[in-house]
């Protein structure tokens, strides 16, 4: 017989980063266990989520998993959504190098106390890579964040990406102090105006 309480645990989390790096993957990966193609895939315009359940040490958690397409709708989402991944592609100098970027867009909206991972996705596409693991780690430590690669396409390491996420999200006693355990009871998605940044991948 199952321990599990009956009530969920709602907790949201926020996917940032450049535009291709696999945010929008990330999600549908994690979410659906589904993998689209570039061409599949359509660019994400203001704000979308999904709706994932887990269970971590015997307790449900209900993950809103808010996947953003611009910086400017990033700046509407407000400190509300302050549990996220940066997502950069391991194949794309560029996308690391503008991490710096995220992080100060971070520390504007959302204030202290944000608990951050960065993801390095597409570790598929190795005979590609321009970002080695060890930068990829060193510059997570610098930021105070935690550090995972992973691959969307081939799901390696996505579930444990988001589990060690929210673990770290629990064992935050002072967001909890900032914060209601319950999010909002928004369930619908919010779209937002058009935006011609295109979403990516996870930076979740």
């Amino acid at each position: 017989m199952s321990s599990i309480n009956s009530t969920s645990l709602n907790l949201k989390l926020l996917l940032i980063g450049n535009s291709s790096v696999g945010k929008s993957s990330l999600l549908l990966r994690f979410t659906d266990n589904e993998f689209l193609s570039d061409e599949e895939t359509a660019a994400t315009i203001g704000v979308d989520f999904k709706v994932k359940s887990i269970e971590l040490d015997g307790k449900k958690y209900k993950l809103s998993v808010w996947d953003t397409a611009g910086q400017e709708r990033f700046r509407t989402l407000t400190s509300s959504y302050y549990r996220g991944a940066q997502v950069y592609d391991v194949s794309s100098r560029q996308t690391f190098d503008e991490l710096l970027k995220w992080f100060k867009e971070i520390d504007t909206y959302c204030g202290e106390g944000v608990v951050k991972m960065i993801v390095g996705n597409k570790v598929d596409k190795e005979f590609s890579r321009q970002v080695t693991t060890d930068e990829g780690r060193a510059f997570a430590q610098r930021m105070g964040a935690l550090f995972v690669e992973c691959s969307a396409k081939t799901k390696l390491r996505v579930p444990e990406a988001f589990e060690e996420l929210v673990r770290r999200i629990l064992a935050t006693p002072a967001l909890w102090s900032k914060t209601s355990a319950t999010p909002s009871r928004r369930s619908e998605p919010i779209k937002l105006e058009d935006d011609s940044w295109s979403s990516g991948g996870c930076s979740c």
